[in-house]
This record gives C-alpha cells, structure tokens and sequence, in this order.
C-alpha cells in the first residue's frame, strides 16, 4: 500500500513549551494509520523537544524546516546537518519559497543543501513552486524544472527516495489554493521528470502545499499523483492538524 505523507511545516511558531503542549494534544486527538505518515518540522529550537514526545510514535517523523552544507564553523545562526540529526530530526525541508524569495537562498545553495542531507543519511524534502507572475505568463512547469535542477546528477535510486513539495507561491498563506486538477498536472510534470532520469516514479512521493486545510485537503490527497501535503498555517492547531492528518482517503 502506498503511504501518505502529511506532513506539517510550523515556521517561525511553537517554542520548546507550546510544541509540548501541541504534541501532548495532537497524540490524544490521532492514533496511528497504515496508509500514512505524519512528519512535522518544528521550529529548530523545539526539534528536539518533539522528536523526545515521538519517540515511541514511529509513525511520525521530526524534520527541521532549513539547514547548512558546512559541517561547522563560524556560521552565526546557522544549523548543520549533523545537530539537526542529533536533535532527533530525519528529514529536511529545502528550498522552501521562503528561503528563496525572502532570504535569497539560490539553486546552488539548495544544491548543496541536498547535498548534504544525503551524505549524512537524512532525507531531502525539495520545495518547488512558481510565482504569480510566472503562472500567468505560463512558466509554471519550467520553473519547477529549473527549481528540480538541484538533484541534478544523482542516481535513479537516490532520486527516487527524494520527496518533492510543489508549493505555488502565490497560494502560500493567501488562502487561494490550487485547484486539485492544477495540483495533479503539476505533480504529474514532475513525476515525469525523475521518469526521465530512470527514477522509479511509483516511488517518488510528490506533496502539494499552499493554504490546505480540512476543508480541501481530501479532494487533493485524493487526486492520484499526489501523495500527501505540506501544510503551514493550519497544521498549528493540534485538533485541526489531527482531523487533517485523519483524513479518510476513497
């Protein structure tokens, strides 16, 4: 059976005390299914705090939202890959639209971001996503492409284990939300991407995020080239992030 990801991105909420808090809710509110995983990316200084409350839950997975490729050195307020791993985190968003259009984080950067997930045995999840502006001009799938050239060069296999969250940016946080059709043609550029670089596409797990909530989270899982979302704003209440975590699947 393929598995479902949902898997939820907190930003810049929930300290060490609220993320106990959230934690100690949302266990009550969700037990554990077989056709999904729940991972949550936490603020970094609760990464730790929440992987402690899932250590017998290995059913959900505790990433952190960004990282750096050094593996230390005097880089002020940067986290490397390994205190990431050491805090009890597995996996890694990269390239999230906030990165890059806010704090400028270029294709490179991402690349080597990648880069260093891999060889540290922990698992990249790549954001792709196009503007507004490069919706209405047409550009949607050549922008996830160029964004998917940061995997560039990796073998099938590997390729294969890489999840993909296709964000557009003009439905992060607006409350416009892809169409569920949108969502799929998209989904289904990409799965043929890594088809054409001799990737499994069965396996690659392709997650759509911008503005999900309870209300449109089951139409879009339930399109057949996306396997799960990635959810910012809705995901910080424990019982709304338990009922969209919950949802049945037809």
């Amino acid at each position: 059976m393929t598995q479902l990801i949902f898997a939820a991105n907190w930003k810049m909420h929930l300290g060490p005390e609220g993320a106990r808090k959230f934690m100690d809710e949302f266990m009550e509110a969700y037990r554990p299914q077989s056709d999904r995983e729940v991972w949550f990316f936490p603020s970094a200084v609760a990464v730790e705090t929440v992987a402690v409350q899932l250590r017998e839950r290995p059913d959900i997975r505790v990433g952190v939202q960004n990282l750096y490729w050094e593996p230390k050195g005097a880089f002020t307020g940067e986290l490397s890959v390994s205190m990431a791993k050491e805090a009890g985190g597995s996996v890694a968003l990269v390239g999230h639209s906030e990165r890059r259009h806010v704090f400028g984080e270029t294709e490179e950067e991402t690349s080597q971001k990648v880069t260093a997930l891999l060889e540290a045995g922990l698992t990249p999840v790549l954001c792709v996503g196009e503007t507004l502006q490069e919706r209405e001009a047409g550009e949607t799938i050549p922008v996830v492409k160029r964004q998917l050239g940061a995997l560039e060069g990796l073998d099938p296999q590997t390729l294969a284990g890489i999840p993909i969250a296709y964000e557009p940016v003009w439905a992060i946080g607006t409350g416009r939300t892809a169409t569920p059709a949108d969502a799929a043609e998209v989904h289904a550029a990409i799965r043929a991407w890594f088809g054409g670089r001799g990737a499994d596409t069965g396996s690659v797990k392709i997650l759509y995020g911008g503005s999900v909530k309870v209300e449109n989270v089951h139409a879009l899982v339930s399109e057949p080239d996306v396997d799960g979302v990635l959810v910012g704003g809705a995901s910080l209440d424990p019982a709304q992030w338990a009922a969209i975590a919950s949802t049945s699947i037809d």
